[in-house]
């Protein structure tokens, strides 16, 4: 039996089953959330699991907090607020943030509990929905390497690689960065396709060829056919908080003055797509809006020659 006694804010598509995975683990586990259905469902499915009415309620239950937020600015509000995580917490426990968060937003949150002796580790990831239901998350870690290894047992649980980048914020860096490059590669792999499409390919069998060729990526492997030509379009990952950390990223760049004409137009026809797209939908919004623009649809069979 796990006796560190774990804090768990954010039960979302993410949050849910990472929570879950910790209570499967032995750990002394409370949760808290907005949303007071998302609290029962957990404690439901596992019935050792307290729920707390506040950040601070559930802060003095925990020697961890687990916190996984749309951004750092929710995380801030979590942490710091006036029925934050920082007036339950004792001096010596830790904040697991999980989140996609701002690296500055999470600087300023671990200035201020470190004034409380409390300390920080950022650890966002990469996985999807079912990374985090299966427990093949990929962890991006920035902190100190003490802290950091405090927070190994939890991460360990929760997914399947760990990779420290850096001091606190690193971790959010790289996440940022990721999910640029990824952005990018849905972009340029949506176009492919409507080129393909349009000469008469199909383009299940040409994603087929890029999963054997140098144009495979991620989006090729786990999303394209699953998405789009399967046209269920189902993601649970919102085109907005793609545009988020595609903004993330562009700050970062920013801040030093780096010329980065690629990855500024990205931003610039992701900011279009979802402008143009239905609140809260999915990042396969963007592809709907390349269809649109191109009056080509990605569907299975070829379409007319040019």
């Amino acid at each position: 039996m796990e006796t560190t006694r774990v804090g768990f804010v954010g039960l979302g598509i993410m949050g849910t089953p990472m929570a879950g995975h910790l209570a499967d683990a032995g750990y002394p586990l409370t949760v808290h959330d907005l949303d007071a259905a998302a609290m029962r469902r957990v404690s439901d499915g596992h019935p050792a699991v307290s729920i707390a009415g506040t950040p601070q309620a559930l802060a003095a239950q925990a020697d961890i907090v687990v916190t996984m937020l749309p951004n750092g600015e929710e995380v801030e509000r979590v942490a710091l607020a006036d029925d934050g995580l920082i007036h339950g917490l004792a001096s010596g426990s830790l904040l697991l943030d999980t989140s996609s968060s701002e690296p500055w937003l999470t600087r300023r949150t671990a200035e201020a509990l470190a004034a409380r002796g409390i300390a920080m580790v950022d650890a966002p990831v990469s996985g999807a929905q079912i990374g985090a239901q299966s427990a093949q998350l990929v962890f991006m870690v920035g902190g100190e390497t003490a802290s950091v290894e405090r927070a190994m047992p939890l991460l360990r649980r929760m997914g399947r690689a760990v990779f420290h980048l850096g001091p606190l914020g690193a971790g959010h860096a790289m996440k940022c960065i990721n999910n640029m490059i990824t952005a990018v590669n849905f972009l340029s792999s949506a176009e492919g396709l409507v080129i393909g499409k349009r000469y008469g390919l199909d383009p299940a069998v040409m994603n087929e060829v890029l999963n054997e060729s140098t144009g495979m990526s991620w989006v090729t492997q786990n999303h394209i056919g699953q998405r789009i030509i399967s046209r269920t379009f189902d993601d649970p990952f919102k085109i907005e908080l793609m545009v988020k950390d595609i903004g993330i990223a562009m700050a970062l760049a920013q801040k030093d003055a780096l010329p980065l004409p690629v990855c500024a137009l990205a931003q610039q026809l992701w900011n279009t797509a979802l402008v143009e797209s239905a609140p809260g939908s999915g990042v396969s919004a963007l592809v709907r809006w390349v269809e649109k623009q191109t009056r080509t649809e990605i569907t299975r069979g070829g379409g007319s020659a040019i």
